[in-house]
């Protein structure tokens, strides 16, 4: 009883009704006299009562709920439910659903203990009955809960036929079961409630529609539930739905199905497209390494892992790829001016960036510094060697970009952590906490996270001053920042560097320049949508800007506020 005590003590304690709380207390722990009408309101009342959010409250008494099931409840558990299933409407529409998830749910553990079998066989009759008072609205459940009631107590034809006919039946007492189901399940195609018709078309083999209920589900995005029916409509259904799976490019789905039901003689080149489809998304996600490690030294997949990467103008790790696997002949076979082109992205020529500077000695350091505390505003982006073990730790931020619209500085932080941490710990303290200086970023929390991380003993990564994340000025754009900057500039940014080895040194020109770009790109953005009111940033919300953009982290990593 402790954590319905938990739940409920401090107001049962305030208000001094002993009485009361001893009844609801005692009503937990034995069940062998209280209806099932008395346990509701009970527990409707402990839930009201509780003092926690409302999903605590839930979690707890429904822990509770289950250790009461195995205090006598008369006749046994399972029919016990099912009476409370028709108590619960009565409670309320706010509380009906959540409460009819919590008691379906408690009984999950109990189908497998021998001592209440004999209650479950019982139990199927009742619940049978009240599937049916369901789907006739006498009972007013959600179609979520008849379709998890069919499923806990495994509800057969034959049980729906006792409900409706009685225990003694004839053969054609099942069929007339059938048909009289039939009918719900197109009242429920008719009104669009696929899950629930596709449940009992599954559970009752109801035979009622044809292909064009397939495409009517994919049309839907009900895949789970073609998927259901076209198994239960055999495998002449599943080859007509994986091939339009193929229609569409749902290469996973077609994939399994493939697998699931052994139709490789059938479709052989879907596991291959399959995979090349795999690559292609990892790639333009920049995950390059992935990608490999994936492709398996397939030559076919490794070869089309060199065209993606000639595709998206990444000539580097084409050559890396071509040295370690000797794809060179299918290279050269290649001609890149075919195969990529590369007006879709933005570049620095675009925006007339005059210079890129590596910064990796104190002296370029000072410079640097100087140079960007005269500016008014700047754009702040980092760099880390990506680790793709689940759950491993990030790695060292290695590179820091700072850009004004002109000129982009990148830092190589860990070399000038290691030849002067002082140094780099002043200079940058100059610049993050500048009040003069507006630092512009792109989901400033996660960077600036990282860099305390990673450089936790250094103060200029603990304060910070002026800080303007852009990202919380379009929460509508998807895309990410390339997606920002296809939506204002005209034109994406070309990502599939962002996942490559930024602890390589020295970084390749074509690494600078992707650095350079994530900097630079959120001063441009800023420029043009500043006082453009079609944009969502108005002259009246700089005021607001300002009282956003003065943000403050500590060696604890708490969370920023913007």
């Amino acid at each position: 009883m402790g954590c319905l005590k938990a739940v409920i003590q401090e107001d049962y304690e305030s208000s001094q009704n002993s009485e009361y709380r001893s009844i609801c207390l005692h009503s937990f722990s034995d069940l062998s006299h209280v209806s099932a009408a008395t346990f509701m309101y009970l527990l409707k009342d402990s839930y009201l009562y509780g003092t926690h959010k409302a999903t605590l409250k839930f979690r707890i008494l429904q822990q509770q709920v289950k250790s009461a099931l195995h205090n006598a409840p008369q006749p046994g558990p399972f029919t016990y439910i099912v009476q409370c299933m028709y108590i619960v409407p009565l409670l309320g529409h706010s509380h009906a659903e959540g409460f009819s998830h919590m008691l379906i749910s408690s009984l999950r553990h109990l189908k497998s203990m021998e001592s209440v079998q004999e209650d479950f066989i019982d139990a199927k009759c009742l619940a049978a009955q009240l599937v049916l008072d369901i789907l006739a609205s006498v009972v007013p459940h959600e179609e979520r809960i008849l379709v998890k009631l069919l499923e806990t107590f495994d509800i057969e034809l034959k049980d729906m036929a006792h409900a409706l006919y009685g225990s003694k039946l004839d053969f054609g007492d099942v069929e007339k079961t059938r048909e009289h189901l039939k009918q719900y399940v197109q009242c429920f195609m008719k009104s669009e409630s696929y899950v629930t018709a596709v449940a009992l078309i599954t559970r009752f083999s109801i035979q009622c529609c044809d292909e064009s209920f397939l495409i009517t589900l994919m049309g839907s995005n009900q895949f789970k539930e073609a998927e259901e029916w076209a198994a239960f409509m055999g495998k002449e259904m599943i080859v007509v739905l994986i091939q339009k799976y193929l229609d569409i490019k749902m290469l996973k789905g077609a994939n399994e199905l493939v697998k699931q039901y052994d139709l490789t003689e059938e479709f052989p080149d879907v596991n291959y497209l399959y995979k090349e489809s795999s690559l292609k998304k990892l790639a333009e996600k920049g995950c390059w390494d992935v990608a490999e490690v994936r492709a398996k030294k397939e030559t076919k997949l490794m070869e089309y892992l060199v065209y993606l990467a000639m595709e998206a103008g990444y000539m580097e790790k084409v050559d890396e790829l071509c040295q370690r696997y000797s794809l060179e002949g299918y290279a050269n076979s290649l001609v890149p001016e075919e195969v990529f082109c590369r007006s879709d992205y933005l570049d620095l020529k675009t925006l007339i960036l005059e210079e890129i500077v590596w910064v990796d000695e104190i002296e370029g350091l000072l410079n640097a510094t100087s140079y960007i505390e005269a500016c008014k505003i700047i754009g702040v982006d980092c760099e880390w060697k990506p680790n793709f073990e689940k759950g491993s730790r990030p790695n060292k931020v290695s590179i820091i970009q700072i850009a004004s619209d002109k000129k982009a500085f990148i830092f190589d932080l860990i070399k000038l952590y290691e030849d002067d941490p002082k140094a780099l710990d002043c200079c940058f303290r100059r610049i993050m906490c500048s009040s003069n200086l507006l630092k512009l970023g792109y989901n400033l929390q996660c960077d600036l996270h990282q860099l305390s991380q990673s450089y936790g003993e250094l103060q200029c990564f603990q304060s910070y001053e002026m800080l303007l994340d852009i990202q919380k000025l379009f929460k509508e754009t998807t895309g990410g920042l390339s997606g920002l900057s296809k939506k204002i500039l005209g034109a994406g940014l070309n990502k599939t560097r962002r996942n490559s080895n930024w602890e390589k040194r020295p970084l390749s020109q074509n690494q600078k320049e992707y650095a350079a770009l994530d900097a630079v790109v959120l001063v441009h953005i800023f420029h043009h949508v500043r006082g453009q009111p079609q944009f969502g940033v108005t002259e009246g919300r700089q005021v607001e800007w300002k009282s956003h953009i003065v943000s403050r982290v500590n060696r604890s990593c708490s969370p920023l506020r913007f």
